[in-house]
């Protein structure tokens, strides 16, 4: 792939080869890249400098590859929800400590590829937003790991639920049941959020999309207990972080009122995965109503600025059957 420069209203772009081929070699010498990537984006704007169409279904992940990965759950409802449908009651640690868990890095998928999965693995979505890292020592402070935030993704971390549990029982984490995440086609500095990036959040709402229905637009910035610092202290506690390290969110939740007082179709605002929905039907009515993706389904995650723009563009994926 090569890096582009993106207007701010994604229909532009310029490619930057001379002064960094990939994202990653512009993160690893941010220092003297990133005041000339911000020239060519300012002359972008202005219309000073020839350009090419930008094509969202064109690009790949921003970070085809990274070194981290890692993906917090900061949105504690989310988890609340997930142990009360289980009957399993909230560590106090949870409120304190973050859940974090390390994904695999090797390989993302683009953000308009297909979720290829089999349907009795339990395919669901989970909308997310990320921010991509510059250097952190161990140790880091939550204000010294602020420094150290770079871009913001959105992201699709899709799990497979009904591989979960059995990974789990074995006491090792995740593997099987997380597969490739897709991020958006454009990753954004902080600072092209405006009074949106706050207190290390970001405060929009993420707006999903299933087969063409608003399914839940939560506001980032609510609900969210860890901001991405304390998420970033977290993981550099007991080790260095290196430029162009990928810490995720978690999925997106607002606290709400039950299945028809978090529902889009109830006024609420609905959800960033599925799975919320089973735990709400779980708890309510005894066992979930509502299936896992089917192939066929179509996933959109996308978030607006106040004007209605797309700001990072969107993920939107087909659900296709793995085959081997």
């Amino acid at each position: 792939g090569t890096l582009v420069v993106v207007s701010r209203d994604l229909k532009r772009c310029v490619p930057v080869p001379p002064i960094a081929r990939t994202l990653q070699a512009a993160l690893d010498e941010w220092q003297s890249c990133q005041p000339q990537l911000r020239q060519v984006y300012e002359a972008l704007n202005s219309g000073a400098v020839e350009s090419q169409p930008f094509d969202q279904a064109a690009c790949a992940s921003p970070l085809p590859r990274a070194y981290q990965w890692a993906d917090g759950s900061a949105y504690i409802n989310h988890v609340e929800l997930v142990r009360k449908a289980r009957n399993a009651e909230m560590p106090p640690s949870f409120y304190t400590d973050p859940l974090m868990y390390q994904g695999g890095s090797d390989s993302f998928i683009g953000p308009r590829d297909a979720v290829l999965a089999d349907e009795s693995w339990g395919i669901d979505f989970e909308a997310e937003v990320s921010v991509v890292t510059g250097d952190v020592p161990m140790g880091a402070t939550p204000a010294e790991a602020a420094k150290a935030i770079r871009l913001v993704m959105l992201v699709n971390d899709v799990s497979l639920r009904n591989l979960i549990p059995n990974e789990l029982a074995k006491g090792f984490g995740f593997f099987q049941s997380k597969p490739a995440s897709a991020f958006s086609p454009v990753a954004i500095t902080p600072d092209e959020l405006g009074a949106d990036w706050k207190e290390g959040r970001v405060h929009r709402p993420l707006t999903v999309h299933l087969n063409g229905q608003l399914f839940g637009q939560p506001d980032a910035g609510t609900d969210m207990i860890f901001n991405f610092p304390q998420l970033l202290a977290h993981v550099s506690k007991t080790r260095e972080m290196v430029a162009g390290s990928i810490i995720g969110s978690g999925t997106v939740s607002n606290k709400q009122g039950g299945l028809n007082g978090s529902s889009i179709a109830h006024g609420g605002v609905g959800y960033c995965c599925l799975a919320e929905v089973r735990m709400y039907e779980t708890i309510e009515t005894g066992k979930p109503q509502t299936s896992y993706l089917q192939f066929g389904d179509t996933v959109r995650i996308e978030m607006f600025d106040r004007n209605g723009a797309s700001i990072f563009g969107a993920i939107e994926q087909r659900v296709e059957k793995y085959a081997a």
